[in-house]
């Protein structure tokens, strides 16, 4: 839950670099919390209305995180928009993603690995 909320409190902050444990688990909660808001309105038989209000509330925070995880790869945030490309471009996002980050420290900071050991 604290990698959850460490993406909130860095609400708009493009700056720095994001482990992958910290992505992950952001997306983790994101999605669970998605699935909870859509039985929810789907009971309520309100859909997407919670949904899509969770979404533009934690748009930036995603979007901020994402970046933050491509700066640990070294990685422009412009790579963020590869997802645009279709079919390859969202699975290229996804490995890249997935790759671990670079061990030295970058034009984006220090390794996040390093700084909490």
């Amino acid at each position: 839950m604290n990698h959850y909320t460490n993406v909130l409190k860095k609400y708009a902050d493009f700056s720095g670099r994001a482990r992958r444990q910290e992505y992950w688990m952001f997306t983790l909660f994101q999605v669970a919390i998605v699935i909870v808001l859509a039985i929810i309105d789907f009971a309520l038989e309100t859909y997407p209305l919670f949904v899509g209000l969770y979404f533009l509330a934690t748009f930036l925070p995603s979007l901020a995180v994402t970046v933050r995880r491509l700066h640990d790869l070294g990685k422009s945030g412009w790579w963020y928009f590869i997802s645009v490309v279709p079919f390859i471009g969202g699975i290229w996002l996804l490995v890249l993603t997935a790759t671990e980050g670079q061990a030295q420290p970058n034009e984006y900071g220090p390794n996040p690995k390093a700084v909490l050991a």
